[in-house]
């Protein structure tokens, strides 16, 4: 993965989902590639528990202090929850000997309903039925799982305590932490008995809303806006609930101060970095409001603007002197839902960093590509907006995955450029049948137009091989990931590290 200088050949060893020759990845690579981008969902390509036994069997591959590092890079820099569970389940299963798995565990379970999760995959992954199977857990999963139940209140248990295939209660059972005090005893008996007090949550105000009985529609609407003022000026949403429900807010019909103080809310730089959302999740926001008739839209949609720039703020983008192409893969196979209940398709993540990117960048040409390859002329800032206008003009390039165009381009034109910034889901291939690949195009580019440039493979997908052979190829890499943590890997490639440096550098 360090760049060399050197040119030199190497020969596909695998064909891609496409039947396009391909290269495998080394197991670390892969297994990154692939936990990076789990949401552990049907695939375009790849079916759940296709991808559930391919990280299974990547873990066996790797050493388990890797696979440690990287479940906590998923967990505190790319905010994954499942996966890093998956991964911690794996290594108990696989590695015996010290303590590795029982600090992992401890460190990745931030809420109670992870001990549960974890559980609950535990039990598939050994094929196990029932909680009472349960009964022989791994002494390290016992040992970490302990630790994080001493680090919960009684809100966050009443919180999490949710029906499922594993309760809070069947999990105090089969851990058997060891109460701090007097009074976690006494809310672990709670929890057993189960009287632990009903959290106040706004989620259970707008619920007991919900149940009531009104007379006419219009004083149900007028309880549900009085509601939503309250709660928007009380500051107990959160700014997740708040993204995730404008729509809902705007749509009871709050005040315009109300619509105020959610715009502030949404905008305030602190609070857009406490919350550590993925770049997607604007958009979806975006979307969400921008169907709606509403006087506040535009004022919100400018909020959610000023949000994800602020998201992005510490990305490190390029000066005038650096020349970028950006170019955003809207093949058909990107035209798939990161998760079964989401509206957002790997194509919008693409759009999402590839605009990011571009925002923070002085000297950019950005692009989409399909059946052709197709330069668009954006300006810079806007975000959102010119996701918006690549989507509505997605359908101007077709829909195959003719990545090997953006370079050909650069070739003919004899446009020297610093670095080529491709996200995608990786399954590229030729459907203009005239030979052309992207491994050639980039060899002969570098060859003889720009010796210097560097080819960036955002890999948005993880199926595990690439279109060059990111191990040795000259000038290429290999990123993966939906959060803008992934630009952080640019530094360390750029100082002769790999995509791996950040993970490898975990301590714990």
């Amino acid at each position: 993965m360090r760049f060399n200088f050197t040119f030199r050949k190497a020969q596909p060893n695998t064909v891609n989902h496409e039947g396009a020759p391909a290269f495998t990845l080394t197991p670390q690579l892969e297994l990154y590639a692939a936990v990076a981008t789990a949401a552990l969902s049907d695939q375009f390509y790849e079916k759940a528990d296709t991808r559930l036994a391919r990280l299974r069997e990547l873990v066996a591959r790797n050493d388990p202090t890797f696979v440690a590092q990287l479940a906590v890079y998923a967990r505190e820099q790319m905010y994954l929850r499942s996966v890093p569970l998956v991964l911690a389940v794996e290594l108990a299963r696989l590695h015996r000997g010290d303590n590795l798995v029982s600090r992992l565990v401890a460190r990745i379970v931030q809420r109670p309903d992870e001990i549960t999760e974890l559980l609950a995959c535990y039990a598939q992954v050994n094929q196990r039925t029932g909680v009472k199977t349960l009964n022989r857990l791994s002494k390290q999963l016992q040992k970490g799982l302990a630790v994080s139940f001493n680090r919960f209140d009684g809100y966050q248990l009443a919180k999490y305590d949710r029906a499922g295939a594993v309760r809070l209660r069947d999990a105090l059972f089969l851990v058997h932490p060891t109460p701090r005090n007097e009074a976690q005893q006494a809310l672990f008996n709670q929890l057993v008995a189960g009287t632990l007090p009903t959290p106040y949550t706004w989620e259970t105000e707008l619920s007991a809303l919900g149940q009531a009985t009104y007379a006419t529609q219009e004083e149900r609407t007028a309880a549900f806006q009085e509601k939503w003022e309250t709660l928007i000026a009380s500051g107990k949403l959160g700014y997740m609930a708040l993204l995730r429900n404008l729509r809902n807010i705007l749509e009871a019909g709050v005040s315009a101060e109300a619509v105020v103080e959610v715009c502030a809310a949404l905008s305030d730089r602190a609070a857009v970095a406490r919350s550590k959302q993925l770049p997607f999740r604007y958009l979806a926001a975006y979307r969400e409001v921008k169907a709606l008739q509403n006087g506040h839209v535009s004022a919100v949609l400018t909020a959610l603007e000023d949000a994800i720039s602020y998201s992005a703020a510490n990305l490190r983008g390029f000066g005038p002197e650096t020349r970028v192409v950006v170019a955003c893969d809207v093949s058909s196979s990107m035209q798939t839902p990161i998760s079964p209940r989401s509206k957002v398709l790997l194509y919008d993540v693409s759009l999402v960093l590839g605009m990011l990117l571009q925002s923070r960048c002085q000297h950019v040409t950005a692009g989409m590509f399909g059946d052709t390859w197709k330069r668009i002329s954006m300006p810079r800032g806007p975000v959102l907006r010119n996701v918006d206008e690549f989507y509505r003009r997605e359908g101007e390039v077709g829909y195959s995955t003719n990545g090997y165009l953006v370079v050909r381009d650069l070739r003919q034109r004899q446009e020297v450029v610093d670095k080529v910034m491709l996200f995608t889901d990786v399954q590229l291939w030729n459907s203009n049948a005239d030979g052309g690949t992207l491994a050639q195009e980039w060899a002969e580019y570098r060859r003889t137009v720009a010796p210097q440039a560097r080819l960036y493979l955002f890999d948005l997908a993880g199926h595990g091989t690439a279109p060059l052979d990111v191990r040795a190829e000259d000038g290429v890499a290999l990123i993966a990931g939906w959060s803008d943590k992934v630009f952080g890997v640019l530094e360390a490639l750029d100082n002769g590290g790999s995509a791996l440096t950040e993970i490898e550098a975990i301590e714990f």
